[in-house]
């Protein structure tokens, strides 16, 4: 049963970070979903194979495949421009504010269609997203 709460959420004023929060865990738990019913990974190695989608470089990647396709529509292309906009104030070590902030975005676009309750648009960006980064691992040898 889901719970009630006494207001609904209004998706779109909602701040670019906070879709970007959902957007995360989200997106993280598809990704554990997915590995998990590939099956043949061994359990101390599944955080590994999961950063490779889960990663700001992943994620930058996935989201500039969307926008240089044209698989948006105008929509999500107005949550992606807002996510990369939004000031975090930090970024982390590991990466450039460039790739951090499309990461941000992907994030932002994920956690808005979550919580519109476009699910079905979601699993597709979302499924899309890994087929296309598994296209690129086994392509190249990243990282």
């Amino acid at each position: 049963m889901k719970p009630q709460y006494e207001h609904q959420i209004k998706v779109n004023l909602l701040n670019s970070l906070a879709l970007a929060y959902m957007g995360d865990a989200v997106f993280e738990t598809y990704v554990r979903h997915h590995l998990l019913q590939k099956g043949g990974i061994r359990p101390h190695l599944l955080h590994k194979e999961s950063t490779s989608f889960v990663s700001a470089k992943a994620q930058s990647k996935a989201i500039h495949y969307f926008m240089d396709s044209g698989l948006l529509t105008e929509e999500e292309q107005s949550v992606v421009k807002r996510g990369r906009n939004a000031k975090s104030g930090t970024v982390p070590k590991n990466t450039d504010v460039q790739t951090y902030r499309y990461s941000t975005a992907f994030e932002a676009l994920i956690g808005y269609l979550f919580l519109s309750e476009e699910i079905t648009r979601m699993e597709e960006i979302i499924g899309e997203t890994i087929l296309y980064l598994e296209s690129e691992k086994g392509g190249k040898n990243n990282e």
